[in-house]
């Protein structure tokens, strides 16, 4: 009998030591730091943003360490379904189409869509009077569906690009005419940069819900509600205790997390 409990113990020690390595590896996230002010590169190549530091605190809530993955964005949901990593931390909007492949968090923010074009130009109807326009979009990207399946059938050019930076060079280089994007994006990642000078926020929001969803969540394996659970529950918290207000105010003047 004695050996019997013996073995007991050392089973349960052995099992909770596995418990424990399993509790101690580093949470791999997916990001694509190419997006300011969510997620950029410093000069010396680190990653920084609204979406790195939302995903450190969200870490430090669950007491696991953040690894960092850089992926361009088109490569994200592949990537992670094949266990390059865990989840993905990098402003993809929670979407019917989305949900198909991947399970999400709750949003942990919420900004409209808009149309970028040289200051002074008028958009009274987008489908009118963009027809025969280039418009640049991130491939892969929710604008570039809502683009691709509005803005294409209306006679308006679909230019697809790997990153919105690449967008943000050719419009101000002329090559396109207009840029849908996230309208913080625009606003922080081009028009306040010398190369946004002479451009401007055209036309209203766009906020259809078939196209972007209820806000920007966390992206997990297809079934791993677990995790996805664990992210919602550490929103909640930093929006509780303080954490998320102080990561929101270091990039915005408004509330980011939207209605």
């Amino acid at each position: 009998m004695k050996k019997i409990a013996l073995l007991g113990a050392l089973a349960l020690s052995v099992l909770s030591s596995l418990a424990m390595a399993d509790d101690a590896k580093p949470l791999r996230i997916g990001i694509e730091a190419a997006y300011p002010p969510f997620a950029s590169k410093t000069p010396d190549g680190a990653i920084t943003g609204f979406d790195y530091d939302i995903g450190n605190a969200l870490c430090e809530e669950m007491k696991v360490k953040c690894q960092w993955i850089e992926q361009e964005f088109d490569g994200l949901i592949p990537a992670l379904k094949v266990r390059k990593f865990d989840a993905v931390l990098s402003s993809m909007n929670i979407t019917e189409d989305r949900l198909k492949s991947v399970d999400f968090s709750k949003k942990y923010y919420n900004s409209p869509a808009r149309l970028a074009m040289k200051t002074g130009a008028v958009l009274n109807d987008p489908l009118v009077d963009l027809k025969g326009k280039k418009v640049g979009v991130q491939r892969s990207s929710i604008y570039d569906r809502y683009a691709s399946e509005t803005f294409a059938p209306a006679g308006i050019e679909v230019v697809r690009y790997s990153s919105q930076n690449e967008v943000f060079l050719d419009l101000a280089a002329g090559r396109v005419d207009a840029t849908l994007a996230d309208a913080v994006n625009i606003d922080d990642g081009f028009l306040k940069t010398d190369a946004g000078k002479g451009f401007a926020l055209v036309g209203p929001a766009i906020t259809e819900k078939k196209y972007f969803g209820e806000g920007a969540g966390i992206a997990v394996r297809k079934g791993d509600k677990a995790l996805a659970d664990k992210f919602s529950a550490a929103i909640d918290a930093i929006r509780a205790n303080g954490k998320y207000k102080a990561v929101q105010d270091k990039y915005f003047q408004f509330d980011i997390y939207g209605e």
